[in-house]
């Protein structure tokens, strides 16, 4: 390949033409012929048994077709979740029915209670709003430790109690953990919160509703991560349509972070209504209706506890984390503050003995499920910030402590049952403190307190775990689904190449990255290449993109199907060049018989396999396309240091970041550009979560910030130029490209990197502050500072 392309060029985009033009199409830019519209009628509050719903008014109304309630649902299952748990006392998990329209109660502000399908949006909001709802008001459960107490109000009238489930993770350690933290030098205790957000992705959710009565076949074009997902859940669980009559399209996407990732009540409903309309259903959600409807991310509150001896090893760690389920249980909910929490408490330390505590609380509040990073923040948080703090109540450097105890030996098994594969936490943090020029902060550290600033200096190491795997594993922990990934390769006869995947990019470059894989592989030009996803049609089984998996599980599957294709390609161009396919090389797509100059060129090849001519039919069939599945043995294990240097003004409290530095190991790299701009974003995600951003509720159970007037979304002028480097690279040991993935690592190690150093700035101008809970807005930060 030329130096330009392949894998570790800096390719650019193929795919910003469109978007950057305003060419793409988005699922709200298709409109069906004869298309109806849908408007949800939603609760106004969080808790009440509803008594009655009047629709005569309504369907009277010009354009209106029909209004939907509950009991036009009675035959459908609710929205399922796909992972359920099994708690520490070996009871499964209590699973409430999440129906596509309240029935009988209302559970959160925003839960659906009708929807009216009209001619026009206008007509069906008309209409809406005449809807005579008749509500009797109860008492709402907001907070988790109220939701926990004897006799609070049941958010289901159905279950025991408000606690989902009781989780203990790793049990046989919990004794061990007890007696050790009882006979340490030290305990560093913290109580900390990890604060609710709304995920807010550029494109607000879509859905459209599509019936061909003449073939049985359902359409949804939806805004999803994972087409095939959707389809299987609402299919199989929901409306009782069989797959193949079941077509699911994902087109551009703007953005998910994980909350496109779940199925949703208004897919169903608008895939059930085209059918009973006989007619295509639109709904396109609002902003101020996505505060409400989307899943949120994060809301733990924990207590840590860290146990060190008297030289600063660590010895033992505990948590007790409550986790907010919200009303319902979304998608992968149950998952997200279990195993992908539990599992990651080890951090990059080599602390013997952890164990971990999860309470799942249902509340009158919107659902929550798996948000950029999805428990690997919130498990980064709470361990980053208890090192910080045991560092400073023992007089030991922050960053000599975090080296002290660096696993340093791989393949190394925690005790919370994963197994790195490799690393070298040594190396990031090498690259950290240079990138940040560590050794001169005291010098800029004295210029701010001149001016009258106060300036601080907060590192945090993290840890994730990629592409979760294997299937056999996560079925056991309760996964509802494979986690494995698919690709078809198809070879043209003119040589050029549809590859056909089950991974969905929704703002990850895939159109690029995954073309210079297989250019790359090949030897040919990267144009040659079409990537084709987001139709279940066209695309094999696959289980789409989250948890940044894309390149590690579903470029895996690519390779693996693209070694298929190259292995039969080199028996064709044997019987070409007459030699033995052992003795045939590919190389800058051409193949050659090794030691000689005879050589047939990729399109040649390509154009025998199709035109069987002079073609040995009875060893090698025609056609040039393979098919692969890829499951993981392992997780990835990306992992960087993270550095943020901070001024706080004394006066008001307000917080600059006056510079971030991640210093990532990614594995090997396919497009460094695209890498970067993912940890751009993650960056900017983690440090609006740490200073500006914040889903509050009153104790009515109302959304205190519903709308960006009161949700502070990060903006160009709140964060800094990001001094990235991806230069410090351990190959994953396990698949085939040697990757880890790099979408959520900005968004997992910048919010302890960023609370560290204003607590640094904080006690180095005097003042005894060991923890502020996010986000550090100015008002929290002058308190802290004032008592």
């Amino acid at each position: 390949m030329p130096k330009d392309g392949g894998i570790g060029a800096s390719s650019k985009r193929r795919e910003d033409l469109r978007f950057l033009t305003g060419r793409g199409k988005y699922t709200d830019d298709i409109n069906l012929q004869n298309q109806t519209h849908a408007y949800f009628v939603r609760s106004d509050v969080a808790h009440g048994t509803i008594n009655s719903i009047d629709t005569s008014a309504a369907e009277a109304m010009p354009g209106v077709l029909r209004v939907f309630t509950a009991k036009d649902f009675e035959a459908v299952g609710g929205i399922p979740c796909g992972w359920q748990i099994t708690d520490r006392h070996g009871e499964v998990m209590q699973e409430p029915k999440h129906p596509v329209l309240a029935e009988g109660k209302v559970r959160h502000v925003g839960d659906p209670i009708a929807v009216v399908v009209a001619e026009t949006q206008a007509q069906a909001r008309d209409a809406g709003e005449a809807l005579d709802i008749d509500i009797t008001e109860l008492p709402a459960v907001i907070d988790m430790r109220d939701a926990l107490k004897d006799g609070a109000t049941k958010v289901h009238d159905d279950l025991t109690s408000n606690l989902c489930y009781d989780w203990g993770f790793v049990e046989e350690n919990r004794d061990a953990v007890d007696e050790a933290i009882k006979g340490a030098h030290h305990v560093t205790t913290l109580e900390l919160t990890n604060n609710r957000l709304v995920a807010n992705p550029m494109e607000p959710r879509v859905a459209v509703g599509d019936y061909d009565f003449s073939t049985d076949e359902h359409t949804l074009y939806t805004t999803s991560q994972n087409p095939h997902v959707i389809r299987l859940l609402m299919g199989a669980f929901v409306l009782g349509i069989p797959e193949h009559k079941l077509r699911v399209v994902a087109p551009d996407v703007g953005g998910g972070f994980g909350t496109k990732i779940f199925h949703y009540a208004e897919e169903a409903f608008c895939t059930f209504a085209a059918k009973e309309i006989g007619r295509p259903v639109k709904w396109t959600s609002s902003r101020s209706e996505a505060f409400m409807s989307d899943a949120h991310g994060r809301d733990h509150v924990t207590k840590i506890e860290l146990a060190l001896d008297k030289d600063g090893n660590f010895l033992a760690l505990r948590t007790d984390t409550l986790a907010n389920m919200g009303a319902y249980l979304s998608t992968f909910a149950p998952s997200v503050p279990t195993w992908l929490h539990g599992t990651l408490m080890a951090g990059n330390y080599k602390t013997p003995l952890i164990y971990v505590n999860v309470k799942a609380v249902f509340t009158n509040t919107v659902p929550v499920d798996a948000y950029r990073g999805a428990g690997r923040p919130e498990a980064t948080f709470q361990l980053e910030r208890v090192v910080d703090k045991a560092a400073r109540e023992m007089g030991i450097d922050p960053v000599e402590l975090r080296r002290k105890n660096f696993i340093t030996e791989f393949p190394y098994a925690t005790p919370v049952a994963v197994e790195y594969d490799t690393g070298d936490y040594h190396a990031t943090m090498d690259k950290l403190l240079e990138m940040s020029d560590h050794a001169g902060f005291d010098t800029r550290a004295a210029e701010s307190k001149k001016n009258g600033k106060l300036r601080g200096f907060g590192i945090s190491h993290y840890i994730e775990a990629c592409g979760i795997a294997p299937s056999n594993l996560v079925g056991q922990l309760g996964a509802r689904a494979g986690l494995y990934e698919s690709a078809t390769v198809r070879v043209n006869a003119t040589g050029s190449i549809s590859v056909m995947t089950g991974s969905h990019s929704h703002g990850q470059g895939h159109e690029t990255s995954f073309a210079q894989v297989v250019a790359d592989m090949i030897g040919i030009d990267e144009s040659q290449i079409d990537i084709v996803h987001g139709d279940t049609a066209k695309t094999p089984m696959g289980m789409g993109t989250y948890g940044s998996r894309s390149i590690a599980v579903g470029g895996s599957a690519m390779v693996k199907a693209t070694e298929k294709i190259i292995n039969k390609a080199k028996k064709i161009a044997a019987h070409l060049l007459e030699a033995s396919d052992a003795d045939i090389e590919l190389k800058d797509g051409a193949f050659s018989v090794a030691g000689t100059d005879k050589s047939v060129a990729w399109g040649d090849v390509t154009l025998a396999a199709y035109v069987p001519h002079n073609y040995p039919l009875e060893d090698i069939e025609p056609g040039l396309e393979e098919t692969a599945f890829y499951d993981p043995a392992n997780f990835t294990y990306p992992s960087g240091g993270y550095g943020c240097e901070v001024e706080v003004d004394p006066e008001t409290g307000k917080v600059t970041v006056l510079g971030f530095y991640a210093a990532d190991d990614f594995g090997n790299i396919v497009n460094p550009m695209i890498v970067e701009g993912q940890v751009h974003g993650g960056l900017a995600q983690g440090i609006g979560q740490a200073l500006l951003e914040n889903c509050a509720y009153d104790a009515e159970g109302q959304i205190l910030s519903g709308s960006y007037m009161d949700y502070a979304m990060p903006r160009a002028d709140d964060l800094p130029m990001f001094n990235v480097d991806h230069s410090c690279i351990t190959p994953c040991t396990h698949n085939p490209l040697g990757v880890k993935g790099c979408g959520e690592a900005g968004a997992i190690g910048s919010p302890p990197a960023l609370v560290n150093a204003v607590i640094d700035a904080l006690q180095r101008g005097g003042h005894d502050v060991t923890h502020i809970d996010m986000p550090l807005s100015p008002d929290r930060v002058w308190a802290a500072m004032n008592g």
